[in-house]
């Protein structure tokens, strides 16, 4: 579904608490990242498709526990004898043939059976059970994942606007010193190649700033196709970079680096009890099935047309079905053996699979610690480098400094405040992608999962 701006006016305010922060101004609005999550998740197509399968693994489970209640059906038939059976009888000592039967012969009546005894019926209930968590994990992940994604594309435009204002800072001050020498070169105390090469290097930095402008556009794109925005509409965050740094030392490295939330662990536990229930479910095959039956049918047998003078009879029956497996040609044991390798093979995964994702951990949070090092060091660095630019523009405009001095502390003022915005960003990625490891759905700005819900009922 794409929005319109007045859709997605109307949709910031019903949507209510995290999202009374956003505003509309013209064709801009701007959003912080909460709001962008809760956009995202209202109208996603995979997180639609994923609450969808979890609908449908509940209509399967309905499907299973219909199997308990009776089940009643209607038959007729209708049958027209072409010819008559016919019976050859010696009859003192000569032969007599008779026929039998009648031309017509209408039969139709209610036939009903209950399972009274049924182990791998109700085992198959709590099959159903769990192929339904397995469902609400699967959304889940869904969710984690586009929140992720999220993160990400909204921390590099972040990224990409800081990126723009600091090559356009730079495009300013070399459009200033081109016009100092300008001034000079026609007061006689500048060469005109000091004007032409400065003024190159105005020409050098606009190709810079156009692509940085191209950079914030796509990000902007992929941060509107990821909500499901419409694209007429410019989107802005409400932060910067800076801002980010104030808050983001809030994020808490406790020490708790435990899987029990992994989408991938979880999905792994679940496919271990479902396969543990198939197990059971194929021992249950050798146990009795015990059913209850009743029909009650109405015929009736004439000749002559088919329509006349019919006289239908009624009869009824009840009774018990019981089905004892003895021998099936060994399909039940190969079953079974097949279901015990099953969880083998889950058990084995789920072990690869955790010392993976605990090595992924570890990896995560030494990224994290090493980049919030990083974030101090290029703080540091950058405050330097715009000292010492602000130092070599006064000397350059005394006439104390060349401008070959200049522009080696222009590109070092540059570097410094691009490598300063690229650790931060860094750090912000990689506490959501460790967030999205541990399943952290408070961290993320996941208020409700449907898993949480299931489990409580």
């Amino acid at each position: 579904m794409r929005f319109t701006k007045l859709t997605l006016a109307l949709l910031l305010l019903t949507a209510g608490g995290g999202i009374a922060q956003a505003t509309l101004t013209g064709d801009t609005i701007r959003l912080s990242r909460e709001e962008c999550v809760a956009i995202a998740l209202q109208d996603n197509q995979s997180v639609k498709v994923a609450d969808l399968e979890v609908k449908r693994m509940d209509y399967s489970k309905k499907e299973v526990l219909a199997n308990l209640f009776p089940s009643i059906d209607f038959t007729g038939a209708y049958q027209r004898t072409i010819e008559l059976q016919r019976m050859s009888l010696n009859m003192g000592g000569q032969s007599q043939t008779i026929k039998m039967g009648t031309d017509n012969n209408w039969n139709f009546g209610f036939s009903a059976a209950m399972p009274l005894v049924n182990a791998s019926l109700w085992k198959s209930i709590n099959l159903s059970d769990t192929q339904i968590l397995q469902s609400l994990e699967s959304a889940r992940a869904s969710r984690l994942d586009l929140v992720n994604n999220i993160n990400k594309a909204y921390y590099a435009l972040l990224l990409a606007i800081d990126s723009r204002e600091v090559i356009k800072q730079n495009y300013d001050l070399a459009k200033l010193n081109a016009d100092i020498f300008k001034k000079q070169f026609e007061a006689g105390t500048a060469s005109e190649y000091d004007v032409l090469r400065s003024s190159v290097q105005v020409s050098n930095v606009e190709p810079e700033l156009l692509q940085a402008d191209i950079a914030v556009k796509q990000c902007q794109l992929q941060l509107k196709v990821l909500m499901g925005i419409d694209n007429t509409v410019t989107l802005m965050p409400t932060v910067g970079l800076s801002e980010m740094q104030r808050e983001m030392y809030g994020y808490a490295l406790d020490g708790d680096r435990s899987l029990t939330r992994n989408t991938t662990m979880r999905s792994l536990e679940l496919s271990q009890k479902l396969a543990e229930q198939n197990v059971t479910l194929q021992k249950m095959s050798w146990i009795p099935t015990l059913s209850a039956t009743f029909n009650l049918n109405w015929n009736a047998m004439s000749n002559g047309n088919a329509l006349k003078n019919q006289t239908f009879n009624p009869y009824s029956n009840v009774g018990l079905a019981l089905q004892v497996p003895i021998f099936h040609g060994g399909s039940k044991l190969q079953k079974l053996r097949q279901a015990q390798v099953q969880v083998k093979e889950v058990e084995l995964q789920k072990e690869t699979v955790e010392n993976s994702l605990k090595m992924q951990v570890d990896l995560a949070i030494d990224n994290i610690n090493r980049e919030a090092s990083q974030i101090k060091s290029s703080e540091e660095g950058m405050k330097s480098a715009g000292k010492a630019l602000e130092i070599m523009q006064k000397s350059f405009e005394i006439g104390a400094a060349t401008y070959l001095n200049l522009r080696d502390s222009e590109i070092a003022n540059t570097a410094a405040k691009l490598a300063y915005y690229q650790s931060i960003y860094n750090y912000l990625v990689s506490t959501s992608e460790l967030d999205t490891l541990l399943g952290k759905e408070e961290a993320l700005g996941i208020t409700k999962t449907p898993v949480s819900h299931t489990e409580s009922k």
